[in-house]
């Protein structure tokens, strides 16, 4: 969804100009720019450019954000997968220097089509054997970023993948405790039971670290791919780490009614697969059997449940002006009672 800047977030249109001019994007400094938002993302400010009948992308950090938001790093991931088989957008600039907008950004391409998101009317309207091939899209495309040749991409610096487990759950049980709110008894027992059972070995690969519905642009007959979007928190790591925060956003019908009053997503819809059945799905093409599977399932409900309490504590800090965000605590508390079910139970589904 589009709409007009929020009071707060509006950046300097000439001084985006001069960069457009100078990119040689822009033909005549003197033509006007239209600007606009996208209101569907819970992370990174990101813009609608619109200027002599071309739209570009402009994305950059919300502001107090001082985790998870590297634009430089997008930048680098997205540039040098350009020649790769993965859709992605193409990118144009990027800067560090927050004198000019006030932060660091990059711009890329717009793509259009569809995108699957809760308030999108279509997600309700697409048909049940649409969306099982939609998922099994969804599949394959992360698959294929995990067997992605990263070091031939020359993308084999962007991480550290001896101790790549270890550091994610201090790292995001650090970020935690730096932006909570309130005391909720499940989340120092997770971080503790996620310290405890973390898997002796893992392999590791190029991963998204954020691949869900809403994060992937299909063509207009939801036949394929247009674009996998939002590389900040892309590096070289755990692939179950990357598949098992996609399990945390996958709503399912038989969760509870509260979990799907929270986490309305379009994978309530009939003709998803469940969770275990997306497990099976990853298994079988990618010919690997998850050993750690509860811990993987956790891990990706803590760290969902940090990222929605940062945004929650910069809206309280009145970082962000976005009513939307106002209730997110309850999203965290839910995420952290989940996680905790979910370790009593042993299951990922039918826990809670």
């Amino acid at each position: 969804m589009i709409q007009e800047v929020r009071k707060g977030e509006e950046i300097n249109s000439e001084s985006l100009k001069k960069i457009l001019f100078e990119c040689g994007l822009l033909s005549n400094h003197k033509n006007k720019l239209k600007i606009l938002q996208f209101n569907n993302g819970f992370s990174n400010l990101t813009y609608l450019i619109k200027f002599e009948n071309k739209e570009l992308v402009l994305r950059m950090p919300p502001k107090g954000a001082k985790f998870g938001h590297d634009m430089e790093r997008e930048f680098r991931v997205l540039s040098s997968l350009k020649n790769s088989s993965l859709k992605i957008p193409k990118v144009y600039f990027f800067s560090k220097d927050i004198s000019i907008l006030g932060a660091p950004f990059y711009l890329m391409e717009n793509i259009n089509g569809i995108i699957l998101t809760k308030n999108n009317p279509l997600s309700k309207n697409i048909t049940s054997e649409q969306y099982q091939m939609i998922s099994k899209m969804w599949i394959e495309n992360i698959v294929q970023i995990h067997e992605i040749n990263f070091k031939k991409m020359g993308l084999d610096k962007i991480g550290k993948p001896i101790g790549y487990v270890e550091r994610q759950i201090k790292n995001w049980g650090t970020q935690y405790i730096k932006s909570e709110t309130e005391n909720i008894d499940e989340s120092r027992k997770i971080i503790n039971w996620l310290a405890r059972n973390k898997p002796k070995k893992y392999d590791h690969c190029l991963i998204h670290n954020d691949y869900k519905y809403d994060n992937i642009v299909f063509d207009e007959s939801l036949n394929s791919i247009n674009a996998i979007l939002d590389w900040e928190m892309c590096t070289i790591g755990d692939p179950l780490m990357d598949f098992g925060t996609s399990l945390a956003y996958w709503t399912i019908e038989s969760d509870h009614k509260n979990i799907k009053a929270i986490l309305d997503y379009p994978t309530l819809n009939p003709g998803n697969p469940s969770r275990m059945e997306l497990v099976n799905m990853y298994e079988s093409r990618r010919k690997v059997k998850i050993k750690d599977l509860i811990f993987y399932y956790v891990y990706g409900l803590f760290k969902v449940s940090v990222i929605v309490q940062q945004i929650f504590y910069r809206y309280k800090k009145g970082h962000t002006k976005d009513e939307k965000f106002k209730d997110l605590n309850l999203m965290t508390r839910l995420l952290f009672k989940l996680g905790w079910q979910a370790i009593q139970k042993n299951k990922i589904e039918n826990y809670y």
